[in-house]
């Protein structure tokens, strides 16, 4: 019911924007996907796997007009407490950085945790953990717009 109430007063689009945060930039994509890597490791994240989505839906007969980087990024730490104390986040992880082209600009994004993070906040060392790794996650996507 809750769902259909929410569906009802919010329009779709701002569904979304409420569960994402995007950054723009004027640079150019590959620019920025070069230097990813590097600022995952300053950011203290390991870049677990790089998805060039747009050549993987061309490889399936779905070409697409931009580019789309998928970035699944992890620290350790927290992922464990993570796990440790609440299993069912499991579908959120690993935490995800996006990067596609639209009208001229390079978006950033990653999802917007400040709502799930409220989830957590009877774990205090837990909710401290998630709190400081989404400022630095932050932190990441905003020196990569800036790069």
């Amino acid at each position: 019911m809750i769902k259909k109430i929410i569906q009802a007063i919010m329009p779709s689009k701002k569904m979304i924007e409420m569960f994402t945060l995007k950054l723009e930039s004027k640079q150019p994509i590959e620019t920025i996907a070069q230097k990813v890597s590097g600022e995952c490791e300053s950011h203290k994240f390991a870049l677990l796997q790089t998805y060039v989505y747009h050549d993987i839906l061309e490889e399936k007969g779905f070409p697409i007009k931009r580019k789309v980087f998928i970035y699944e990024i992890c620290q350790a730490k927290t992922a464990g407490l993570m796990l440790t104390s609440n299993p069912e986040f499991s579908i959120f992880m690993p935490c995800k950085i996006a990067m596609y082209e639209d009208e001229g600009k390079t978006i950033i994004s990653t999802m917007n945790m400040e709502i799930m993070l409220n989830a957590v906040k009877s774990n205090p060392e837990l909710y401290k953990e998630a709190t400081t790794i989404f400022k630095t996650l932050k932190s990441l996507i905003t020196t990569l717009s800036e790069v």
